[in-house]
């Protein structure tokens, strides 16, 4: 895969696969039985729930959005039924920021600010980390260490969640519902790649997922899109056996790129004794590293 993603590519499938899921009866319209010829809609069904010409509507699928307006962006994706994710990487497929930051997106170092990596360092019964663009892990803790693994061990371009989910065995092990994860994953990217399309970083990190996992290959091309702030994992981890965690997202307000993740277990569960094992464990076993690739003292 080249330097940067296909802006006019990645806007003209999306837009087709979401017109693909929707069913005519899904929005009040006659299907017609097995005399259709597509899935879902046709162009002119949903140009006619969004209130725009065919002609319109078909430039703007076949990847040409200039001087499409903020409007008719929503009206097509009230009309195509989009999540709020969904709508928000439609916008910013069809609609790119000028000004775009070429430099910071290709730098190879996302800093973490010297108080949050204290913060880390503090919590010591919770595991935490930082997360940055292209699912890169930038810092964390000793307890994520005991938890998901030494990351400081690794090369610092191999301590990416994506590259972890797919290529990393251990992984599938660790996560119950690793298929459910995989597709997170996916999502997140997509999100990433539509907010830097010219990311030759992330565009290269595709092009790698998509030759040495089918599975990713699979998930990308469905296009879609989401962003999940808290949830519930299962694992099963080597040392403890199962735990159900609780995870939340944070992201940085003067830095929306970063997010600082933290999981959790109900109090007097068997994970919260889980934890508190790994706690006591991963004190000796694990260390605190950052993204730069020098642990934490």
């Amino acid at each position: 895969m080249d330097g940067q993603l296909d802006r006019r590519a990645e806007l003209s499938e999306f837009l087709r696969t979401r017109r693909a899921r929707l069913k005519p009866e899904d929005v009040g319209l006659p299907s017609f039985g097995r005399h259709r010829r597509v899935p879902g809609l046709r162009r002119e069904e949903l140009a006619q729930l969004a209130g725009v010409s065919v002609a319109y509507y078909t430039r703007l699928e076949q990847g040409n959005g200039r001087n499409v307006s903020a409007e008719v962006l929503d009206a097509i994706a009230r009309a195509l039924r989009l999540s709020d994710a969904e709508q928000a990487h439609l916008t910013h497929l069809a609609k790119p920021k000028q000004q775009r930051r070429r430099a910071s997106a290709a730098r190879a170092q996302q800093p973490v600010r010297v108080a949050l990596l204290q913060l880390l360092e503090s919590i010591d019964t919770v595991p935490a980390y930082v997360t940055g663009r292209r699912s890169e892990i930038l810092a964390w803790n000793r307890m994520a260490a005991a938890l998901f693994g030494d990351w400081g061990r690794l090369p610092a371009e191999e301590r990416n969640w994506a590259r972890l989910v797919f290529l990393n065995p251990d992984y599938r092990d660790l996560f119950v519902d690793w298929d459910q994860k995989a597709y997170d994953m996916v999502s997140f990217l997509r999100m990433d790649a539509g907010r830097h399309p010219d990311d030759p970083r992330l565009s290269a990190l595709v092009g790698e997922l998509s030759v040495k996992s089918e599975e990713f290959r699979r998930l990308w091309a469905t296009h879609d899109v989401k962003e999940k702030s808290h949830g519930v994992k299962r694992m099963r981890h080597p040392l403890v056996g199962d735990l159900m965690l609780s995870f939340e997202t944070f992201r940085l307000v003067d830095d929306d790129e970063q997010a600082f993740v933290t999981y959790h277990a109900e109090p007097g569960s068997p994970s919260a004794e889980g934890l508190r094992l790994l706690a006591s464990w991963g004190a000796d076993a694990a260390r605190t590293g950052t993204g730069t690739g020098t642990p934490a003292s």
